[in-house]
């Protein structure tokens, strides 16, 4: 099992730039939490700080894509050079305008500039994971599984990280946090330029509209979106359900085992060599997760405030979730030329932050009105869509599953 792991980080430079992004991105599990933290401190409102995360998300989804593009047409340390600085500045002036007290409009107008400014470093690295693996689609799926991976250890330690340094000293404090290590991580992960990918400028008469606009890309934006949807109904229904049954603080470690089941199938997975296309693999990772959301729905009717039992039916529906990421990423970059790979990760990942914006007010509403038990079939319902929505597509879909590995 380990030995693709063994080749994979024999590859030049693979260590230092993985490490590198890991800090970079980290601060994005941080700042959802950091801001919402920090938000409810100096307004005392919740529906401030959810209005404010939900636009965030919006501007996130466009933005990061945009953004990946122009890293592959001037380079990835071009554009960090542009994003980093100002997506702290924004930051910074987000904690001084709410701290003093400045007009809704302008601390809110600059949130939603520093995620304007995120760096997509999740693409970014997924993207030198492949120009310094070249051909080799064996490595490419065990450095995306490992990744997926590493997202699991960032979404889990980051909230953890950002509510420590805002307990400790101030809610903003875990902004500075995070806004330190995005100067960090950038300049280090900017620094590496023998494992950065060369710049491909746009050529006279190339095709270079959004991706988006292509058909299989959308056949893909549109599940995935619901998944988005799916893990962000699910996390806030986690939370409402510990706190309907007078454990609050049992939140944080049921969302630990529903990440850490996707962990361990993260790194099972990348010791494979799969003899599926990666367009089958994520059709049938997307049923299953729809299958295996279910047991949290029949736990949470049937054993209502059984920890043990959700605990378990979590774990068990976090071995679907790396499947589903992992597969979804390897198909949209295998569907496009080499001159487009950030563009397209990055839609991938879009989709999954512009579907997570969709659901938490109606997922709220119901939790207030018909209770949390009812609100846990907002997360199947949604990884119901995203099977569904597969079907509008399946004469393309049928063409990708034909596709063989290499």
């Amino acid at each position: 099992m380990l030995e693709p792991y063994r080749k994979l980080f024999k590859v030049q430079g693979g260590w230092r730039f993985s490490f590198a992004a890991f800090i970079l991105r980290l601060p994005i599990s941080m700042l959802y939490l950091a801001i919402v933290l920090f938000v409810v401190a100096e307004t005392d409102s919740y529906a401030i700080a959810g209005a404010l995360s939900m636009a965030a998300s919006a501007v996130l989804s466009v933005a990061a894509p945009l953004w990946s593009r122009a890293a592959d047409q001037f380079g990835q340390r071009k554009i960090l050079s542009i994003t980093a600085p100002l997506h702290i500045f924004f930051m910074a002036a987000f904690v001084i305008l709410l701290k003093n007290d400045a007009p809704t409009i302008l601390w809110f107008t600059s949130a939603l500039l520093f995620e304007a400014f995120v760096i997509g470093s999740g693409q970014m690295v997924r993207r030198r994971w492949l120009h310094a693996i070249k051909d080799n689609q064996v490595l490419t799926d065990t450095a995306y599984s490992f990744e997926a991976f590493v997202d699991e250890v960032m979404f889990t330690t980051g909230p953890v990280i950002a509510t420590l340094i805002a307990v400790t000293f101030a809610p903003e404090y875990a902004i500075f946090a995070a806004m330190f290590l995005v100067a960090t991580g950038a300049l280090s992960f900017a620094a590496q330029r023998s494992s950065e990918p060369p710049p491909h400028p746009k050529e006279i008469g190339e095709d270079r509209s959004l991706l988006i606009r292509q058909p299989f890309i959308k056949a893909l934006f549109i599940p995935l979106m619901f998944c988005g949807a799916f893990f962000t109904s699910a996390g806030l229904v986690i939370v409402a359900y510990s706190d309907y049954y007078g454990a609050r603080e049992s939140s944080g470690y049921l969302i630990a085992i529903w990440s850490f089941g996707s962990g361990v199938a993260a790194l099972a997975m990348g010791s494979i060599k799969w003899r599926r296309s990666a367009s089958r693999r994520f059709i049938e990772s997307v049923v299953t997760l729809f299958l295996l959301t279910i047991p949290i729905y029949l736990a949470a009717i049937l054993a209502p405030g059984n920890f043990l039992l959700m605990g378990a039916v979590l774990f068990i529906n976090g071995l679907a979730v790396a499947p589903m990421l992992t597969s979804s990423l390897t198909a949209a970059e295998r569907s496009v030329a080499e001159s487009r790979k950030t563009e397209v990760l990055a839609w991938a990942i879009s989709a999954l932050n512009f579907g997570g914006a969709l659901p938490p007010a109606i997922t709220g509403y119901i939790i207030d009105n018909q209770g949390v038990s009812v609100a846990f079939a907002i997360p199947l319902i949604c990884m119901a869509l995203s099977a569904l929505l597969i079907l509008p597509y399946l004469k393309l879909w049928r063409e990708k599953v034909r596709e063989i590995p290499a």
